[in-house]
């Protein structure tokens, strides 16, 4: 008796291919996996939906693999496709599916459910106890279906989040800790097994494929019901999702950089509405948008009590003043920390004849000095070449350097200040788990004196005996631009600053030739978030408006130009649809393409969507909600 065959429209994963339609005999559900032939090789894909047989020829599903997406899933995943602007391959591609077939009307995934080993509830150990003002703050988000809880530093955020997950496994449900990739230490990992021991898992990209299917392993057991990671562990396959916590919700690594381009903060807002979880923004500086859209839980005091003292001091280099700091510190035996906003030795080459900087020969932007491995390096193309000492441009010898880096550095602290034992903290020096995990031991340890590093040394790690910390270069960053510099620039003094004094009084030199720009908040951010929320309110920002970044590239200049100004036209036609700029990209080429972006400007969010899907096409590349553009 011949079979019959049912057709199936389905998306290959992690692919930007269109959708292809493939044969079976038998019935599929949408989230199946499957193995199809594409060319001369098998490509996974999913099942999207059953439709009438084609008026063309297809091809046989290969094989029905063994896991599936869930119905949740795949509803992410197409509000992912279409506000994020990338395929539902690309967007399904980020969730890692389900154990388990979905076949024969989901039958056999319900078996599979069942079969599944059911583990007792993790038991956790010793509760931390909280505060008086802990216990008000945790009593208020309890209620909360997301809120953000706006703590300062060393307020003992964390001990709330592990009496909320306790709470989570007690309910028979799981959580989701995000942190910022560079945030994610042995000591959060530590301090959350010391609870709840096997429970708990690290998720992050450079897990061994081993650990990853030891992990995966034991959330399908049930064993493994909290999960801490970079935004990847968002998507990880836990059942009975009750809570997301994003920490350090303010930090822009949240946001990815290439399609499909999500927040994953925003992303946990939405998936938590979805399936009914909690979610927890938590931050000592949060962003400006959170602030104003979330229910907002103080806490504003610090768990142990010190005292800083601020002072501002001139100059744009390792100045007299702050090497005479450095040094009186160090000879008391206290530990130091100095912020530089750039790693390698300095950001840019220039000549100072015809004022040019050497740039990288497939980018329009300045190579990096890195003097140690004795190259230059286009920190974007990673293009590399010998150090050079003349102009390329004029034949002008020497070129000079600008903007003072980790390196140089640390290598004018070691000539001033001799003996003094430096821990360089940044993504040369930094590259592995493990180099983190020494480098933390050896700080705690006391066998540092002094830290240099870039923005990694905001990023949540503890430095309990830091009693000097140095920043620099904020005013590079107030210069930007960019409509959030301000909240960037006042956010990270706050953030470094906050590394010193966890344990004992502390002083932060702040170099800067417009303190005004910074004393009014040094002991109120709350108050430059209200300020910085009424000037975005009246110059029409985010969260008072919605922002997209278009970009078309092309080997030839002349046809990128072109392609934008079709673009261009075509948008004119969306009245409520603000063209606020377009031309060249900042970075004008790259990687031997030139570049052109639109802006656009929308005070609702759906005309800005309708406008952006008028016009998405091959070759434009849509970022939803950017946060960078440069």
């Amino acid at each position: 008796m011949e079979q019959s065959l049912y057709f199936y429209e389905t998306a290959l994963l992690r692919s930007g291919a269109p959708e292809l339609t493939y044969h079976d005999h038998r019935v599929l559900e949408p989230g199946q996996i499957l193995l199809v032939p594409v060319k001369n090789t098998l490509k996974r894909a999913v099942v999207l939906r059953q439709t009438e047989k084609p008026d063309f020829e297809t091809a046989a599903v290969s094989e029905v693999g063994d896991e599936h997406y869930t119905p949740e899933q795949m509803g992410a995943a197409r509000f992912i496709a279409g506000y994020y602007f990338s395929s539902i391959g690309e967007a399904l591609g980020l969730f890692l599916p389900h154990r388990g077939r979905m076949e024969d009307g989901r039958r056999k995934m319900e078996i599979s459910q069942s079969d599944t080993p059911q583990s007792p509830k993790p038991k956790t150990q010793n509760l931390p106890v909280l505060s008086e003002a802990q216990r008000r703050a945790y009593d208020a988000l309890r209620d909360k279906e997301s809120a953000l809880l706006f703590g300062v530093t060393g307020s003992g955020k964390t001990e709330l989040y592990i009496t909320r997950m306790a709470e989570m496994l007690e309910q028979g449900k799981s959580a989701v800790l995000l942190m910022p990739e560079i945030a994610l230490t042995p000591q959060m990992e530590k301090r959350l097994k010391r609870y709840f021991g096997d429970a708990v898992a690290l998720w992050h990209s450079r897990l061994r494929k081993k650990k990853k299917e030891e992990i995966l392993d034991g959330i399908h057991e049930g064993r493994v019901r909290i999960v801490a990671g970079a935004r990847s562990a968002l998507f990880v396959p836990l059942k009975d999702l009750g809570l997301v916590i994003v920490d350090e919700e303010h930090d822009d690594s949240y946001k990815a950089m290439t399609r499909p381009r999500y927040h994953a903060r925003d992303l946990a807002l939405y998936l938590g509405r979805k399936v009914g979880a909690q979610v927890w923004l938590a931050s000592a500086t949060p962003s400006v948008t959170s602030f104003v859209k979330h229910p907002v839980i103080r806490l504003t005091e610090p768990y142990v009590r010190t005292r800083k003292e601020y002072r501002f001091v001139s100059g744009d280099t390792l100045t007299t003043p702050i090497l005479r700091a450095l040094e009186e510190n160090y000879r008391r035996g206290e530990q130091s920390l100095l912020f530089v906003p750039t790693r390698a030795n300095f950001k840019y080459l220039w000549c100072e004849e015809c004022g040019r900087t050497h740039q990288c020969p497939y980018c329009s932007v300045g190579m990096s000095l890195h003097r140690r491995r004795r190259h230059l390096r286009c920190h974007h193309c990673n293009y590399t070449e010998p150090i050079r000492d003349t102009c390329t441009h004029c034949g002008h010898s020497p070129l000079k350097s600008d903007r003072l880096g980790t390196q140089e550095a640390i290598e004018i602290i070691q000539e001033a200040i001799p003996g003094i034992r430096i821990e360089q903290f940044d993504k040369d020096a930094i590259t592995t788990p493990g180099k983190l995990e020494k480098a933390l031991k050896r700080i705690e340890k006391g066998e540092s004196d002094l830290i240099v590093g870039t923005q990694m040394l905001a990023k949540g790690h503890d430095y309990p005996n830091i009693t000097l910390s140095v920043i620099t270069g904020l005013d590079y960053l107030l210069g930007m631009g960019d409509y959030r510099a301000r909240e960037r620039a006042v956010a990270l003094l706050l953030q470094i600053a906050g590394r010193s004094g966890r344990s004992k009084d502390a002083k932060i030199l702040i170099q800067t030739a417009r303190p005004d720009d910074y004393l009014p908040y040094l002991d109120s951010y709350e108050s430059f978030l209200k300020e910085e929320a009424e000037f975005r309110r009246q110059g029409l920002y985010p969260p008072f408006a919605h922002l997209a970044r278009l970009l078309v590239a092309h080997k030839e200049t002349e046809k990128a130009a072109a392609k934008s100004s079709r673009l261009v036209e075509r948008l004119r036609a969306h009245a409520e649809v603000e063209i606020v700029g377009h031309g060249p990209a900042p970075i004008e080429r790259l990687a031997g393409k030139y570049r052109y972006t639109v802006l656009l400007r929308s005070a609702k969010r759906k005309p800005l969507l309708a406008a952006l899907h008028a016009v998405n096409e091959r070759g434009v590349e849509i970022d939803m909600d950017p946060v960078d553009f440069a």
